[in-house]
């Protein structure tokens, strides 16, 4: 795929969708780093059905200790993993408190220091909370990537290393967004929607469908 259709791509996307954000319900850093931990192999729906209550009791890492290990798993148990989540996020407020005055770091580093974040949590962080120019690579973005020639590569890093290199400065904040909505809703796994695709005669996919 040439820059030029990317770049047709993008700006079809941004005139869709403006503004794109996460699904996650949060209010403040610290509560959309729980939510992003919460929702490796899970759904955002069913992370904010968990997060509903939760949240309207922790606000802060501090809240978090409070509430222990095993009130967060009375919370999140409707989750995936939640046992081993639950232990991550407790461990995590207790590094933010001791070592980040309580606050989610805004470096990298430091948040891949936290337990239970990985790159592409720690990329969903600083893109949404901080407003970093990162691409968090996740099964819809790899697919969409893959699949319409934007970014083609055989594993999530190599996905990420060519967005960042090939998607235009003036896209990059939201690119993560656009093109994770776009393959929830309309370029699915199994049978993406092409006939409803605003970049469908951009899209190099050979087996587009007429859905």
């Amino acid at each position: 795929m040439n820059q030029q259709k990317r770049t047709e791509i993008f700006a079809r996307l941004r005139e869709a969708n403006p503004h794109p954000t996460t699904e996650l319900r949060y209010e403040n850093p610290f509560q959309l780093l729980v939510a992003v931990v919460l929702s490796a192999q899970s759904t955002d729906v069913g992370v904010n059905k968990a997060t509903k209550a939760l949240f309207k009791k922790v606000k802060t890492p501090g809240a978090m200790l409070k509430l222990g290990e095993t009130g967060l798993k009375e919370h999140i148990k409707t989750i995936g993993l939640y046992n081993n989540k639950a232990k991550n996020i407790i461990a995590a407020s207790r590094i933010l408190v001791e070592k980040h005055r309580a606050q989610v770091p805004e470096q990298r580093e430091a948040l891949e220091a936290l337990p239970g974040v990985g790159r592409k949590t720690a990329n969903v962080i600083l893109n949404t909370a901080f407003g970093h120019p990162t691409i968090a690579v996740d099964t819809h973005i790899f697919r969409v990537a893959n699949r319409t020639g934007i970014a083609p590569g055989k594993n999530v890093n190599e996905v990420e290393h060519k967005l960042l290199r090939f998607v235009a400065d003036e896209f990059k904040k939201d690119a993560h967004h656009w093109l994770i909505l776009h393959g929830r809703y309309t370029c699915v796994a199994r049978s993406p929607r092409c006939g409803s695709c605003i970049i469908e005669d951009l899209c190099e996919y050979r087996h587009k469908t007429e859905t």
